[in-house]
């Protein structure tokens, strides 16, 4: 009896280690393969940009537009320039026409090519041109300026950061308790 109640107490266990089965699930290594973005790639902020450009306009005007790469803009910039200094020399061309046939007129000379037209209406067309003069250098001196600002103010914008992570978006909500409408404006901002 004896040897029966030692060979159940060593059978039992044995029992129950054949009544086990081998685990199926495994632990595995995952790795995971991040790819950077070619997309959009990102540009180191850099915070001279925007007075090189504005430099490089100034020197030569059309030159900050080209370092920003917006080169549509340097025809534009020109015309208005041409445009500009074309009928301030037009003017200017004027208006020794009509100061010249004045002082004839008051030297006693009859002879100029705006025959038939008072002297007072020649002191009129002389102020006129005058003042168109003035108007086209300043329509020039205005594309110049308009140029510089353009390089500068287009130089930050080109740094500027536009992406998912800021967002501002309208909310419209109604209220449960007295069923009146709710407007606001959410304003999300993610930080990496």
């Amino acid at each position: 009896m004896k040897n029966r109640l030692l060979y159940i107490l060593l059978l039992v266990p044995a029992l129950s280690l054949l009544a086990q089965t081998t685990d199926t699930l495994s632990v595995q290594n995952e790795t995971i393969l991040v790819v950077k973005d070619s997309l959009t790639p990102k540009e180191a902020y850099n915070p001279l940009a925007p007075s090189q450009a504005a430099f490089y306009s100034a020197v030569l005007p059309g030159l900050g537009q080209a370092y920003n790469k917006k080169y549509w803009k340097i025809p534009i910039i020109y015309a208005g320039m041409a445009a500009g200094v074309y009928f301030y020399l037009d003017n200017d061309k004027d208006y020794d026409r009509f100061r010249n046939a004045y002082k004839r007129r008051l030297a006693g000379f009859d002879d100029d090519e705006f025959q038939g037209i008072s002297t007072d209406r020649l002191i009129d067309a002389q102020k006129s041109a005058q003042k168109n003069k003035d108007v086209s250098i300043i329509v020039a001196v205005a594309f110049y300026l308009i140029n510089v600002v353009d390089a500068n103010v287009d130089a930050h914008l080109k740094q500027y950061n536009v992406s998912e992570d800021l967002s501002i978006q309208p909310n419209f909500e109604l209220n449960p308790i007295n069923t009146q409408a709710n407007y606001g404006l959410s304003f999300k901002y993610n930080l990496k």
